[in-house]
């Protein structure tokens, strides 16, 4: 049984009404209190206070405090006036169920019309943060896209200047050509009329002395001995004598090297610079040195040493369907695809470069250790650490002396023998 609380002090002013209850030794939470605009309730087991007031009051600004086994009422009126007394007098059962379920009613749709104000602003702040967050990616795609274009533009001014250089080159190369052209004519004139002046001397000597009169006794003999001293031929002319050795691309002694096959591989190389497929439809848009698959492998190299890896896969691939026989643009993208973690892709790059770097000779020995090393590291990737192992012991046959591919291999190994023990 609850209860009923019937002890209380209240006093007025004409715009509020200040009541206390004392709740001696329980413990009050403010859900345990209701008030709406003429009813108020506390129910704090085991104590019940429940009255209608006898005006209606501001029940949204009116407080309620909780201190030392008391609770204290500030309960603001509507309408200033003095009350004759808290609560409603001779209150029929009836008339305060009626007030009682009004005072609930309404406490229900003034709680269900706070929740839908407070879901509006909830709405409404969720809508302002995602027009704020759209505001922020714009602006950064806007960056984004202000520093693509700086970049293409400053790719564009070096390719033009590259493009100039180039001319200029040319050019100088030119000149320079004309001049050597021009100073060995010079020189062959020169060189034509020196032999030609000398074969005119001693005809001239001997036909002056064949006009000379012959005076005198013994001219005969002084005649004769003229004669035989303006008959002698000219003092040879000093040249040289060049000798012209056939070029070895290969520095190693010929009983070291394998010719034919350095020979085949030169070959292949030659062979796959000369072979372009100019089938394709987009090289119509290409400028004449964009169809150069070594001006786009130059390319991409720059744009890999930038950083710019996409950029550099793309000069690559086109660069490959210009010429697919270039085992260099498999092992470059194979780099690029390493840095950009298409591990899979590195690996089948990597593959096709192994097989278009044979025979294996000296020129290629550079190009096949890198190649072993970026599939090895591809496999170590993807945890295959034998198949990784196997790649780079591929890579320390042919470069032993690489000290780095020697430690990477011993960390493989070790990983190797950590995982068996482990499982």
């Amino acid at each position: 049984m609850p209860l009923w609380l019937r002890e209380r002090g209240w006093r007025q002013t004409l715009t509020a009404v200040f009541l206390s209850l004392p709740v001696p030794g329980a413990r009050a939470t403010p859900a345990s209190i209701f008030c709406s605009e003429r009813y108020l309730k506390v129910s704090i087991p085991p104590f019940l206070f429940e009255a209608i007031l006898y005006a209606p009051i501001d029940d949204t600004n009116s407080t309620a405090k909780i201190e030392n086994g008391n609770i204290f009422f500030t309960l603001y009126k509507k309408e200033p006036a003095m009350w004759d007394s808290l609560t409603l007098e001779n209150v029929d059962k009836e008339k305060l169920q009626y007030l009682r379920e009004n005072a609930i009613l309404k406490a229900h749709e003034k709680a269900k019309e706070e929740r839908e104000a407070k879901k509006v602003t909830k709405e409404e702040h969720k809508k302002y943060a995602l027009e704020a967050t759209m505001k922020l990616e714009e602006a950064e795609r806007k960056r984004i896209e202000d520093l693509k274009e700086k970049e293409r533009q400053k790719v564009t001014e070096e390719l033009e200047l590259w493009k100039n250089q180039q001319k200029e080159a040319d050019k100088y190369k030119s000149i320079q050509k004309e001049q050597e052209l021009h100073r060995e004519t010079g020189q062959l004139k020169e060189k034509k009329n020196e032999k030609m002046n000398k074969s005119r001397i001693p005809n001239e000597g001997i036909s002056k002395t064949k006009h000379k009169p012959t005076k005198g006794h013994g001219s005969s003999n002084i005649f004769s001995q003229n004669l035989k001293e303006e008959q002698l031929p000219a003092p040879r002319s000093a040249a040289t004598i060049k000798v012209n050795f056939t070029p070895r691309v290969f520095p190693t002694a010929l009983r070291e090297s394998r010719v034919a096959e350095e020979e085949e591989w030169l070959n292949k190389q030659a062979e796959a610079r000369r072979t372009i497929s100019a089938d394709l439809s987009e090289l119509e848009d290409l400028k004449e040195e964009e169809k150069n698959p070594d001006w786009l492998k130059d390319k991409g190299n720059k744009m890999f040493a930038m950083g710019n890896y996409l950029a550099a896969v793309n000069a690559y691939n086109l660069a490959v369907r210009l010429n697919n026989r270039l085992p260099l643009l498999y092992l470059n993208r194979a780099a690029c695809h390493l840095k950009l973690r298409n591990l899979h892709k590195a690996i089948e790059d990597s593959s096709k470069a192994l097989e278009l770097l044979t025979p294996p000779v000296p020129d290629n020995e550079n190009a096949r250790v890198k190649a072993h090393v970026r599939r090895g590291t591809a496999f170590c990737q993807l945890e295959l650490y034998t198949e990784g192992l196997q790649d780079y012991e591929a890579a320390l046959k042919i470069d032993p002396k690489n000290k780095d591919i020697e430690k990477d291999a011993e960390k493989i190994r070790h990983l190797i023998q950590g995982t068996m023990q482990g499982s």
